[in-house]
């Protein structure tokens, strides 16, 4: 067994020396938003001139200056948005069902890890540095990287001045997107704790533990931030007109290709080819685990579609979040029908893996335009998703990438057409812009986007690569990351019968 003590303080001292990245206290910004609404958010909360908010809603008001009906709007808003972050943050169990069902047995305790050291390594980082580089106070550079800082400021806290409560912190009010600070930072870290879990199946098997913790690290606190402040934050492609309502192109692309870049650093798990380049299946050992993955994904999606409506209260604003999950639910049928068909076609056989990845495809396809389209326009959004993820994977195997899960397919490829999809399908966004001119926009700013995470990337797993840091060794490998690098077997059974499932 190799000597890992270097490699391990390495890891270490990256993730200590970014979380310590930051000043004490973070601006607050709300959800996608524009940049108008952070900079008022910002100034309510810190207590700005009386006419910053209405009445109520600034530091010094009094609490009762704040209506009956804005508390309840500010309630329902807050306690929405935290049920969505929780369905989003359960979409973690559902990358790691999907991920542990479609690999083999003996990586399941690997993969089970990286899941959890996404969401908890990703919430320490976000909280430091990551959020308040995607949702600037002020930029370092105009639109394109804002300035650092750590913690959350909490809300709505009151204090006793002249006998009369007052807030000493106002509620969060950002033109009526109004929710605490708490619950947006909860629902955006389950944002970017996605974006990272993505790559997680595209590298499996093969990657060093302490490896993927420095990538997990690097993307949710620095790589996914700084693309995700140039749209929701009020970056420059804000500026330009770039939609993408819930993140095909900021969540999804990122992690997807990001995948890819690990995916093709890292090389074909051992067996995948044969020396003449035959291309060899590794069939998952529990296509189960696969399935309920793929169904709690789909449950998870609800919140990260429709809540990314942000404010609920009102018949308008209640009306437009359940519109958003019939047309993400439209997707997601289409998705899985689509594939299922192309794939039946193409191998003979009603391929179950891949319409559980059609499922996903359409997801991720609509994520980006679910509120601006309408319902056949869904339908013909999801059913194309569905189709190219299985095109994708052929591309990928005929290219000898090895991606075990499809990551790329499904969240590249198809996050790729969400933001494309949004240009050609979607209600353009200002008067006096063309259907031309949004589909430019839309490309345009899709592009730049995953260039900037598949280069970012690249870098880092290529510099791992050059150390030696990235891939274990082939006896290793062989014997499987779960007992190699964490010194356990995932199933009683296994470490009884002295060897490994296949």
């Amino acid at each position: 067994m190799r000597n890992m003590f270097g490699a391990n303080w390495l890891v270490i001292a990256l993730l200590v020396g970014m979380l310590g990245v930051g000043a004490p206290l973070a601006t607050v910004a709300s959800a996608q938003e524009d940049a108008a609404s952070v900079m008022e958010a910002d100034a309510a909360d810190a207590g700005g001139d009386a006419d910053s908010a209405p009445a109520g809603w600034n530091a010094g008001d009094e609490v009762s200056a704040l209506s009956y009906d804005d508390a309840n709007d500010y309630t329902i808003n807050t306690l929405i948005m935290f049920v969505c972050a929780v369905l989003v943050l359960f979409m973690q169990a559902g990358f790691a069902m999907v991920e542990v069902g479609m690999n083999s047995a003996k990586n399941t305790v690997n993969i089970l890890a990286k899941n959890v050291m996404d969401l908890s390594v990703g919430v320490l980082l976000y909280l430091f540095i990551g959020y308040s580089l995607m949702y600037p106070g002020s930029w370092i550079a105009d639109g394109y990287l804002g300035s650092p800082s750590a913690f959350i400021s909490r809300d709505a806290q009151v204090e006793e001045v002249d006998g009369a409560e007052v807030w000493a912190a106002a509620p969060t009010y950002s033109d009526g997107a109004y929710a605490s600070n708490s619950a947006d930072f909860l629902f955006q870290v389950a944002f970017a704790a996605t974006a990272a879990t993505i790559v997680s199946g595209s590298v499996a098997g093969r990657m060093k533990f302490s490896a993927y913790l420095i990538y997990s690290a690097i993307l949710t606190g620095l790589i996914y931030p700084i693309s995700g402040a140039w749209k929701w934050g009020g970056g420059f492609l804000d500026a330009m007109g770039f939609q993408d309502f819930a993140g095909s192109v900021v969540v999804h692309a990122v992690g997807g290709f990001a995948g890819l870049a690990g995916a093709i650093f890292l090389g074909p798990r051992l067996g995948r080819y044969s020396a003449d380049g035959k291309s060899i299946p590794i069939p998952g050992h529990n296509i189960a685990f696969a399935a309920l993955g793929v169904f709690i994904l789909w449950i998870g999606w609800y919140g990260f579609n429709p809540g990314s409506q942000l404010t609920y209260s009102g018949a308008m604003n209640a009306e437009a979040t359940t519109y958003i999950a019939l047309t993400t639910t439209i997707a997601a049928s289409a998705g899985a029908v689509l594939a299922m068909i192309l794939g039946w076609a193409l191998f003979g056989k009603p391929d179950l893996t891949m319409a559980l990845n059609g499922v996903l495809g359409g997801l991720v396809a609509i994520t980006a335009n679910c509120d601006r389209v309408g319902q056949f326009e869904a339908l013909v959004i999801g059913g194309i998703g569905g189709a190219l993820v299985v095109l994708g994977i052929v591309l990928l195997d005929k290219l000898k990438i090895d991606d075990p899960v499809g990551a790329w397919p499904v969240h590249g490829l198809c996050g790729v057409w969400g933001g494309i999809a949004t240009g050609v399908f979607g209600d353009i966004p200002a008067d006096d812009m063309t259907r031309g001119g949004f589909i430019t926009v839309q490309v345009i700013a899709t592009v730049v986007i995953c260039v900037w995470a598949f280069v970012t990337m690249s870098v880092v797993f290529g510099v791992l690569k050059a150390i030696g840091m990235l891939r274990v060794s082939p006896e290793e490998e062989q014997a499987g990351l779960d007992i190699s690098e964490h010194g356990m077997h995932a199933y009683p059974s296994d470490a009884v019968a002295g060897g490994a499932i296949a």
